[in-house]
């Protein structure tokens, strides 16, 4: 009987790791080789387009970055713009264009969180977009920078478009 009480809480506690082991397996994860294929798609449509030089930031659903890119010529400036917006994007996961409808407002309408603005965390305008699975969960987000803001999101949408495939 005493074996049997050890052992029961013991095995509990093994199935319990193992099932927690196997969420995190199952979990869908934003590759480095999915992020490059988005960088390049965000690049060849820049470059079909002539918009300005881009600078691409991908980050995980976590925020944290996996991939940066900066064209040449690309302005510096927007190295930590394009940064911003896909952890903007990621940490609240929203296109960066509906974050600032929330912020400033929308057709004469004041925004619902002006105050959300002064967060240094948070961009809100175009440019950044959570990457999503087709099912809704958020693997990450990218941001794109250097053009004007909707090229910049014109651009992102394009790298995610790439990977549609993949996100089933």
């Amino acid at each position: 009987m005493r074996h049997t009480l050890y052992c029961l809480p013991m095995l509990m506690f093994l199935l319990g790791v193992t099932t927690s082991a196997n969420a995190l397996e199952n979990k869908p994860v934003l590759s480095l080789s999915l992020a490059k294929k988005m960088a390049d798609a965000c690049e060849a449509n820049q470059a079909k387009v002539g918009y300005r030089k881009i600078n691409v930031a991908i980050v995980d659903s976590g925020a944290n970055l996996i991939l940066f890119r900066r064209q040449n010529d690309a302005f510096l400036g927007s190295i930590d713009i394009a940064i911003a917006k896909a952890r903007s994007s990621a940490r609240i996961p929203f296109p960066t264009r509906l974050i600032a409808e929330i912020v400033y407002g929308k057709d004469g309408q004041p925004g619902r969180v002006p105050g959300l603005v002064h967060s240094k965390d948070i961009v809100a305008f175009a440019g950044g977009l959570p990457i999503k699975t087709k099912d809704g969960t958020l693997l990450g987000a990218i941001g794109v920078s250097g053009a004007s803001s909707d090229e910049d999101e014109v651009c992102a949408q394009a790298a995610i478009d790439a990977i549609s495939v993949e996100l089933e």
